[in-house]
Order: C-alpha cells, then structure tokens, then sequence
C-alpha cells in the first residue's frame, strides 16, 4: 500500500480508500466486517461513510453502514487503526426522513454529529464532510449551472465553519471536509477560513474517473495552489469501468438494482468505456486496474474511494495501487478522453 497525510495534517490515510455505501443493503453486517478485515490486512487505513448510508437513501436502512462499522470497532477494539470519514447530508428531498430540517445550522449538526458518534462506537470522526451543498448549484450529474432568481438560500460559509469550529474544540471531529462541491463553494469555504480563523477544509470527495474529468476544469487548479487534496468516489463509474455491462447491464449489479442510477450506463459512457476496454487489452492489463490506476496517479488525489459487493472485487481493486501507467497510455487515455469528453458528469 502507499499512503499520504490529508493535506496540512499528521493525519496518516492509504491512498485507496474502502468505500462502505452497499453495507446495511447489499452488503450485510458479517460481510462488511470481512471488508473492513481484509482491507485492513492489505494496508488500507481509510473508511468513508455517510449518515444517510446505506444507498440507495431509505428510511428503514439509514445509518445501517454506520452501525456496521461500529459493531467491527466494538468487536475488534481497533478504532486507532483506522481513519474514519463521515458526512453530514445537505437539504434534499431524497433525505427528507432524516431529520425535520436538514441543512447545516448548529441543530442539523449537533443531531448529525451526535448521532453518527453513536452508531460508529467512537468518541470522534476523523475527517467529518458536507455531503453536497446546501445551495442550488451544480452536481449529481449536473455539467452546467443554472441560476435561479427564487433561491431562498443566503450566503452561510462562514456560519458553517464556525458550527464546525464547535465540534473540532469539542473534539468530537478533527477535520473537515467538502463533497459535491464547486471551484466557487471550495474557494468561498477557503476565504472564511483564511480571514476568520476558522476550520480549513483539506478534502473535496467528488466524482472522478475516466468518464468524468469535469473537475479539471477549474477546481484542480484550486485544489494544487490551496493544498487540498481531491477524495474521489465512482472511480469504477458505478462498475461500468470494469467493463462488465459492455454487452448490457448485468442482472444483481447495483446498475440493475437501481435503475436510477443511469449517468455511468448512457450511450457515450458505454462508447467511451469500449475504447478504454481496447485500450487496456492492448497493453494486457484489466479494464478495472486502467480505470483505477488512472485515477491514483493524479497529483491531487488524496485517495481514492473503492467500493465492492465482493472480496474478489475488493482485492482486485486494492491491487490497483501498484500498477503504474506509462506516459504513452497517458497519452492514450486523453486522445479517447478529448474525443468523448466527460459522458458521464
């Protein structure tokens, strides 16, 4: 394994990071413990999680992959081996039934906080995240921005650093975190915090793989000269990547579960994925390991958020880490890229 800090901390984390959404659905309890275990034995230090998981968002099943790490740290008694991130979720009517109102005032936080607290087991998260922002902009599968005159929200960065400047006297968080969010929203957070003395946050979790690049434009910028490290989810595009719904969606694979979820399955998602499929066949590696090795590499990556149903799945992904792709596939992965660019944002 390789490892790195959280930029601007003594905050050890593995560059792979063992992403934890399908535990409490399609995942049960034994078999996120087996995860946990046998990520840990390959080196992986570094847990994402959510208050709203498992995935898809329900009522009867929110919180279950919290709970389920937090019987493995119960059990085994090794909170200090692992970094744990988490995240608070933004307004949105998918979340309604997490609590009565959502949004990031010091009452959403202080129930958000407490509650995870509890189904972890621990007395503090390691790295603690806004799920998506509270304002209306652009992410979920949204390339472009649109304004809307009728937007109830006003401008609250500042309040909600402080609402977490809180929680980090307290103890209960040690950093803070971003996901879902813009160049403006991560520029915006980093000025209150340079000005006010607040809480910086070190991560962005967004989007990034080899069908969604639109953060090159404009935030990696941002995240190089700020020193914030970008935290990747769907680097496998929902298992697209992996090459495995090239001759259609295979049946009890999350894009057949739910059908929903159908950015990563578009014609020129499966287009561009052909391509990349060719491409690694031709210098005899997996699809998987192209997909992942590629986004390893990147500069600005903190680490890279690996999700699977399986141990098979999971170690092929973990394997990642050590290979290495050349400046001649480089070159080849941006020629499709600048073809087909971003199918999937």
């Amino acid at each position: 394994m390789k490892y790195t800090n959280l930029p601007n901390t003594d905050i050890k984390v593995s560059k792979i990071c063992l992403g934890s959404m399908t535990w409490g659905q399609q995942n049960t309890e034994a078999e996120g413990h087996e995860q946990i275990d046998f990520a840990l034995d390959k080196g992986v230090n570094f847990i994402d999680t959510a208050e709203m998981y498992s995935i898809p968002a329900r009522p009867e099943t929110q919180g279950s992959t919290e709970s389920i790490i937090g019987t493995w740290i119960k059990k085994t008694g090794r909170r200090e081996d692992v970094v744990i991130a988490s995240k608070i979720a933004g307004p949105s009517d998918m979340v309604s039934h997490v609590r009565p109102k959502l949004g990031f005032h010091k009452e959403a936080m202080e129930d958000a906080i407490h509650k995870s607290l509890k189904r972890l087991q621990t007395d503090y998260i390691d790295l603690y995240q806004l799920h998506w922002p509270d304002r209306n902009t652009n992410f979920f599968g949204q390339l472009g921005y649109t304004h809307s005159e009728d937007e109830e929200w006003e401008d609250n960065f500042r309040e909600t650093l402080e609402n977490l400047n809180d929680f980090v006297k307290q103890g209960k968080i040690r950093q803070i975190g971003l996901s879902n969010e813009t160049p403006f929203g991560l520029m915006r957070f980093l000025e209150e915090s340079r000005n006010n003395g607040l809480p910086r946050p070190v991560t962005v979790q967004n989007p990034y793989s080899l069908l969604n690049r639109k953060d090159e434009v404009g935030l990696t910028e941002i995240l190089h000269r700020e020193n914030v490290g970008l935290f990747p989810y769907s680097p496998l595009g929902m298992g697209t990547l992996s090459g495995k719904h090239l001759d259609g969606i295979k049946e009890n694979t999350r894009l057949s579960l739910f059908p929903q979820y159908k950015r990563y399955s578009n014609e020129e998602s499966v287009k561009a994925t052909r391509k990349y499929k060719e491409l690694a066949d031709a210098h005899n590696m997996s699809l998987t390991h192209l997909a992942l090795a590629f986004v390893n590499q990147q500069p600005f990556v903190t680490s890279n958020i690996i999700g699977a149903t399986s141990i098979e799945q999971l170690d092929e992904n973990i394997q990642s880490i050590d290979v290495v792709l050349s400046e001649e596939i480089l070159k080849e992965i941006d020629e499709i890229h600048n073809a087909i660019p971003n199918p999937a944002p």
